[in-house]
């Protein structure tokens, strides 16, 4: 099995998949408002958790709170491999952009999500800035969304002259237009000079991250029942349908239990898991689980979660079956 940049890439499209997949599952198999209550809490939990100190993390925290805001965007979607622009107007106005292709709703899945579904996301999380900051004058204006046929996903954050209302902390005016981009004139952070391996696995824990938001969110809304059969659901078609680019990733070959086995140890390995093959048996032994580590979520939706790899099986040899367990140390999979 090959690891390093192939199995974080591995990790990474299978993931995005899974989060795209689930959207669309709402929107299929619940409604456009189930989707959109997902998505809106899922984006306003990253939000909570990750916006204050990722700001502190990548040196913006002392930048006036529109230019922040922007830059905030353009790194950490960019560190985790989006399409993203930024341009600052001021120190009160700056924009960022997210080009086609769109990385949350890749390829012909962008077909399926409604606007108010991927509004829910600039709700979620662009809108609650400004209460994160304390700076009730903090807004976000959105200017094109890649779901209406416009060419990007764009905005810009503006703080007005006086305190906005919860309602217009998200405005949206399609008569305007972001600047041209230049990367040459784009402030610069050390992961420029990154080797693909290190840019790789920083895609990966981009990914993994969603997942980590995605489980306690489902629980949340939906309760543990409904939560696995959608979750699961969706794994499962999501291991039928990506199964090829993980066996091509992770390298590999024929039909066997064992080279299932090494697969899923691979995969399991980029997620930086301790885990261990006995080819012999085609047994994994994974001591702990650091994907779900901290979030109680994991523990009630491990079977949804599992039904990635059932699926993926299923591909690889319809004829073999996977049998999981997961225990108080860990997880072990026997493929026979």
């Amino acid at each position: 099995m090959s690891g390093g940049t192939g199995g974080y890439k591995a990790v990474s499209k299978l993931y995005n998949a899974l989060m795209t997949g689930l959207v669309l599952t709402l929107v299929s198999q619940r409604s456009a408002d189930a989707a959109r209550q997902f998505v809106f809490t899922h984006f306003r939990r990253q939000h909570l958790e990750k916006f204050r100190d990722g700001l502190a993390k990548l040196g913006l925290d002392t930048l006036p709170h529109a230019v922040a805001c922007a830059q905030y965007h353009y790194f950490s979607n960019a560190l985790g491999g989006v399409k993203t622009e930024y341009v600052k107007e001021s120190d009160r106005k700056a924009w960022v952009r997210y080009p086609p292709p769109r990385w949350i709703w890749q390829g012909a899945a962008i077909c399926g999500i409604p606007r108010a579904v991927n509004e829910a996301m600039l709700h979620g999380w662009h809108g609650h800035n400004g209460v994160t900051l304390g700076n009730p004058r903090l807004g976000f204006v959105c200017t094109g969304e890649t779901v209406n046929g416009d060419p990007g996903l764009e905005g810009y954050y503006i703080e007005y002259d006086r305190e906005v209302a919860p309602e217009e902390r998200v405005r949206f005016a399609f008569g305007e237009q972001a600047p041209d981009f230049d990367l040459a004139k784009m402030p610069q952070l050390d992961s420029a000079n990154w080797p693909a391996e290190r840019l790789a696995k920083v895609e990966r824990s981009y990914a993994m991250e969603y997942v980590r938001s995605m489980l306690p969110s489902m629980l949340e809304l939906f309760g543990a029942e409904e939560a696995n059969a959608l979750v699961g659901r969706t794994a499962r078609l999501i291991g039928l349908q990506y199964y090829d680019d993980l066996a091509a990733l992770t390298g590999a070959t024929g039909d066997s239990a064992a080279a299932f086995a090494g697969m899923l140890t691979a995969l399991a390995q980029a997620q930086g898991e301790d885990a261990t093959c006995d080819p012999v048996n085609s047994v994994i032994v994974q001591k702990g689980w650091r994907l779900m580590e901290g979030i109680p979520a994991g523990e009630t939706l491990f079977a949804a979660w599992n039904a990635l790899w059932e699926g993926a099986l299923a591909v690889h040899n319809r004829r073999l079956k996977l049998q999981s367990e997961r225990r108080a140390d860990g997880i072990v999979w026997r493929v026979g």
